[in-house]
């Protein structure tokens, strides 16, 4: 049974404060930016990867998703309006089979899901579904996981066939929502196929967990890992700690499979005992001291996964995953965001890779999942998972 939060009245005051100043700069931001589909900024202003060449890029969800989620706090039509324009758009993407990946989830749970739970348009399901089968058809029978990326995508593009990431656990939900669409047992056992490799595959016995695993795409017998986003191979790239610590929440949610909600733990656990006492997050938790590099997304993903575990137990443990949600969100509020309303945005010192030439700079699902903590701790949220 899902417990409510533990929240103390300054909390959840500190909390509606925060939501309604994001919201009041997002309605700006949104204003300037209702014909992007934006990634990052360039001095303060969005960027827009709705062109042709960059409709495929896998964050592309997170600024529908803001959408809608505002749209559900507000009631103000512009959101809806800037949603389905997005997606719309995305349906260049969903017609092209070379730019359709392990990613669908990311895309289309937030804008075309999105839009069917909340107004039941119709082409908004069909586009959700043809999503979800694609997805489903990235299963490999033998080793049991979602193949990542296409030929020519990824760390090693020669051949990946058999490689699957941490960040497909929060692809998943697609297709737990196309099973309660339709009933087909089909999109149901892949996930929970997926979801069990993964826990076995890639979460280490201390709870880190590893990016990339490859497997015989034959035999599906396990080859290596790859440090991927990472520092390098047996470190703990800090964003996976943190889709695989929501990931595995949101499949004990669709599912109600217990060892799921373990497997969160387990993960959520090793990374509270990793918080620096600064409460910023690195890229890595294991990269060398003298690295200050900083990723703001993977303490607002994790802020996600760790109010929703906090809802699933009881008493004190509930408080410890809320409190180190709370620890992390208030020092992105004072510390890491940018509150000036006429830049377009939020978080910063966000990182996309430890070996990326390009570091701290902002990233637009950074401000998605803000946004979506800021709303589940003052209860105002809209599950799009």
């Amino acid at each position: 049974m899902t417990e409510q939060l533990l929240l103390k009245e300054e909390e959840l005051a500190w909390a509606g404060e925060t939501l309604k100043r994001a919201e009041m700069k997002l309605k700006k931001v949104s204003g300037r930016s209702a014909h992007k589909i934006p990634y990052t900024t360039v001095d303060g202003v969005h960027d827009d990867r709705s062109g042709d060449d960059q409709i495929d890029w896998w964050t592309n969800g997170f600024w529908g998703g803001m959408m809608w989620q505002l749209y559900a706090l507000t009631h103000d039509e512009e959101y809806k309006k800037i949603a389905v324009e997005t997606e719309e758009k995305m349906d260049r993407n969903l017609m092209c089979a070379e730019g359709l990946t392990h990613d669908n989830g990311f895309k289309w749970l937030l804008t075309s899901v999105a839009d069917y739970r909340l107004t039941g348009d119709r082409k908004s399901k069909n586009r959700s579904m043809l999503a979800a089968c694609n997805l489903a058809g990235r299963y490999n029978p033998r080793g049991r996981f979602l193949r990542a990326w296409n030929d020519g995508m990824g760390y090693r593009q020669e051949d990946n066939r058999g490689w699957a990431i941490i960040d497909c656990m929060m692809n998943l939900p697609l297709l737990y929502w196309a099973f309660e669409e339709t009933k087909d047992p089909r999109f149901y056992e892949i996930a929970v196929d997926h979801a069990d490799t993964a826990m076995n595959a890639f979460v280490r016995p201390d709870g880190s967990v590893r990016h990339i695993v490859e497997f015989n795409p034959e035999t599906g017998e396990m080859v290596r890992d790859y440090g991927g986003q990472g520092y390098g191979e047996g470190s703990s790239w800090t964003r996976g700690q943190t889709w695989g610590l929501y990931g595995f929440v949101l499949s004990y949610l669709h599912t109600n499979d217990r060892k799921y909600l373990d497997a969160a733990k387990r993960i959520a656990n090793y990374f509270i005992a990793n918080i620096p006492e600064s409460n910023l997050i690195p890229v890595d938790f294991r990269q060398p001291e003298d690295c200050g590099l900083e990723d703001s997304t993977a303490a607002a993903i994790g802020a996600c996964g760790l109010i929703e575990i906090a809802k699933q137990v009881k008493g004190r443990e509930s408080r410890v995953y809320l409190q180190a949600a709370l620890r992390l969100l208030r020092t992105l509020a004072s510390e890491r965001c940018n509150w000036n309303e006429e830049e377009d945005q939020l978080l910063e010192k966000c990182t996309a890779a430890y070996h990326d030439t390009e570091h701290e700079f902002s990233i637009i699902y950074g401000d998605y999942y803000f946004l979506e903590a800021l709303m589940k701790l003052a209860g105002k949220e809209v599950f799009l998972w």
